[in-house]
């Protein structure tokens, strides 16, 4: 059989189509040296309340055993809207105050998050009440709730930055309104006028350019994923190296000491459901332990400045369940 130079372009076509499939589905892109070696003060994790009450576990528990187990030292917490102003003008700060009393007898170091928007879906953790009067009235009561949060916690000396909302730009994921660049200066204004201490501003490491973000804060965290879903692809894994996040960072000017991994990738990506109900099967599929470890090495890589971890919960929940080989990882490198 001849072949045309139009069935030959057909061909290599499809061949290029398969290898990019197999490069973003298959390939699994870890670091060539995996040690994970660095200064004792590089690893933190994000730690949400929440998250382990979806998961069905006590949040004290997981937290004191992150604490004394794993000796956490640096922690992101988000102080969550709809947990502290379940009602109208009734704050109840109780939960918090735990946290940090607890953090501040361990010498732990905290960024407070802060907001309407907060790390966990569905992203915005308005109450009830403050949603149902539609967005202004939302925003005016956000400005509120900053200032209650900030006078009662800015002489705490265990928190070391403020971070005003959490990706707050990113439009394409959670259930939020579209972001307004000048209402978050607005509250960036205001945590200032209030403390003194520096205000870090989040953004997808993926799906941002950080040109607005990065000039917002005095300093700028990114995410960190590795093997996302999407309902066209499944699951796919990002091909880039660790230097594209430094690169992305030359381009807007920023300095990499003033950059942080604010969520590292260190649990699985979940479809449907919830962390609680997938299955060994799934969960391998975009983090089993291998891919643990090449997280933690790519973070490394990157060069940023410190690195927080995304999935303590997700941790302790399979320690429960028997399986405490991503919980013994953790201590390994929060005990080196």
């Amino acid at each position: 059989m001849k072949l045309t130079k139009k069935k030959i372009f057909i061909y290599l076509g499809f061949i290029v189509v398969l290898f990019l499939l197999w490069y973003l589905k298959f390939a699994k892109h870890y670091p060539k040296n995996i040690d994970l070696n660095v200064p004792s003060d590089y690893w933190g994790v994000t730690f949400s309340t929440k998250i382990c009450k979806e998961m069905g576990l006590s949040w004290k528990e997981v937290y004191i055993a992150m604490l004394d187990d794993l000796k956490v030292r640096q922690i992101r917490i988000p102080i969550y809207w709809d947990e502290i102003e379940p009602r109208y003008q009734e704050f109840n700060f109780s939960d918090y105050d735990f946290i940090f009393d607890e953090g501040a007898k361990r010498n732990v170091k905290f960024i407070a998050n802060v907001g309407w928007r907060l790390p966990r879906w569905p992203e915005c953790h308005a109450p009830v009440w403050a949603s149902v009067k539609g967005v202004n009235y939302t925003k005016d009561r956000t400005i509120t709730m900053l200032e209650e949060v900030i006078n009662r916690y800015k002489n705490r000396g265990e928190i070391v930055m403020w971070q005003v909302e959490n990706e707050p730009l990113l439009n394409s994921f959670g259930k939020c309104p579209n972001g307004d660049e000048e209402f978050l200066k607005k509250e960036v204004a205001l945590v200032r006028n209030l403390d003194s201490k520096p205000i870090l501003i989040t953004a997808s490491g993926e799906l941002s350019s950080w040109k607005r973000e990065s000039k917002i804060g005095d300093y700028f965290g990114t995410t960190m994923y590795r093997v996302v879903w999407n309902p066209f692809f499944g699951y796919f894994r990002y091909p880039w190296p660790a230097s594209f996040y430094k690169w992305k960072a030359k381009l807007i000017g920023m300095p990499l000491y003033k950059m942080s991994i604010s969520e590292l990738q260190a649990e699985p990506w979940v479809p449907n459901g919830t962390l609680r109900d997938i299955l060994d099967k799934q969960y391998n599929k975009s983090f089993d332990i291998n891919q643990f470890r090449a997280n933690l090495q790519y973070a490394i890589d990157s060069d940023l400045n410190k690195t927080y971890l995304w999935g303590a919960e997700w941790w302790y929940f399979r320690k429960t369940q028997g399986n405490s080989e991503y919980w013994d990882l953790a201590r390994e490198i929060f005990n080196k």
